[in-house]
């Protein structure tokens, strides 16, 4: 087992060896197969929990050579590098290509976070617990989204463990935080597979009665060129129903059918086919695809609940989930003003995003399928897994 300390040491040894062969080129450094260099995320961060915390980045690997490259830092997937069709590693996810560029006074983004408390939004920012109404804040339309302006794509991560194929990252979130209540502890597991899947699996305790409803928010491109955008992709979503929004991004309340609508992918079609319809109301509400869609698979870990497809390189994402929803956003809102890895302008609809969840607002709605409270003495428990293959 590789403890933080040991891995923070054995990069300050490289460091040293680096400094020592100071006539080696660029080239020589030892990067990533996504292009990263390592170094570039090791600093430290003060983040509004703990203070000052160290940061660094941890590399996946299997035996097809798969990687899945990490940072401590919101638990952020930074690149996941899978093999296209002709054999060519391709970089499918967005990020930035050091640490700094994640730290929220630089660029306040959620690329590739594991998001808690609550993932999504909670209605006008009000939990009702026992009798007793909390307001969180409201940083999105008069909501709470993603567990607030400080939510845990903005904190550190403690390191519990590092294998080669496997990561387990802990968040002690103080009673109080964002004003959520109860001190939970929640964890997060990334495990990459022999069959190219990256498993996350996600548990959490509290000391009171809170809410609980974690995600990762990786913002996908299977054309493994973020100038390219994802409106070509193929995806199919297991679902005949899904949640309507308002104008500001909340869930009504109801659960509407797919049947007819550009909101039914169950014969899978390109992204781009509707994205544009704004006759549609929801198309209009959400700029595009923005919205919790009622999953079909109902738990089931064995049945897709979303595929994905890139026509340029084959590469396939199938998405399997224990959650009961799934938010698919079409990254309606990158606009040309983030700078990614590689120089890369992030432009509108440049990624998509399949986030495992709660339904939005769960713990205001009726949705017996969709409880998002936490007891003392009981365990929230998630699992998700982004499993890649090749379609030629």
């Amino acid at each position: 087992m590789k403890t933080f300390k040991s891995i923070l040491a054995a990069s300050a040894t490289a460091a040293i060896l680096c400094a020592c062969g100071s006539q080696k080129s660029s080239d020589e450094i030892a990067l990533t197969v996504s292009g990263l260099n390592p170094a570039d995320f090791d600093t430290t961060y003060v983040d509004s929990l703990k203070g000052e915390k160290e940061v660094a980045l941890f590399t996946l690997k299997n035996a097809n050579g798969m990687e899945v490259c990490i940072t401590n830092f919101g638990g952020r997937i930074v690149s996941i590098a899978v093999p296209d069709k002709d054999g060519n590693m391709q970089d499918v996810v967005l990020g930035f290509d050091k640490a700094a560029d994640y730290f929220p006074q630089n660029n306040a983004s959620d690329f590739g976070a594991a998001i808690g408390r609550y993932a999504n939004r909670i209605n006008q920012g009000q939990i009702t617990v026992n009798g007793e109404t909390i307001q969180l804040p409201q940083n999105n339309f008069g909501h709470c989204l993603h567990g607030g302006p400080s939510g845990w794509q903005y904190q550190v991560y403690d390191v519990v463990e590092s294998k080669d194929d496997e990561l387990t990252l802990q968040m002690v979130s103080p009673d109080g935080d964002n004003n959520f209540p109860g001190e939970v502890t929640a964890t997060v597991n990334y495990y990459l597979n022999a069959a190219n899947g990256l498993e996350i699996r996600y548990s959490a305790t509290t000391d009171k009665t809170t809410v609980i409803n974690m995600t990762n928010h990786s913002y996908f491109n299977l054309n493994g060129d973020p100038k390219q955008p994802i409106t070509n992709h193929i995806v199919t979503i297991n679902a005949d129903g899904y949640t309507p929004v308002d104008t500001t991004y909340m869930t009504t309340g109801e659960i509407a059918t797919v049947e007819g609508t550009p909101m039914d992918f169950r014969a899978g079609k390109e992204v781009g086919k509707d994205i544009d319809n704004f006759d549609f109301e929801q198309i209009k509400n959400g700029n595009g695809f923005d919205h919790n869609w009622v999953l079909n698979t109902a738990g089931n870990i064995d049945a897709p609940a979303v595929t994905a497809v890139s026509p340029v390189t084959g590469i396939k994402l199938e998405v399997f989930t224990t959650e009961p929803g799934i938010q698919v956003y079409s990254g309606n809102f990158l606009d040309g003003t983030v700078t990614g890895k590689k120089g890369i302008v992030y432009q509108q609809r440049t990624g998509i995003c399949f986030e495992s969840q709660k339904y939005p607002d769960s713990p205001n709605k009726a949705w017996e399928e969709s409880n998002a409270w936490l007891n003392p003495g009981e365990e929230y428990s998630s699992y998700c897994m982004f499993k890649f293959s090749v379609e030629k």
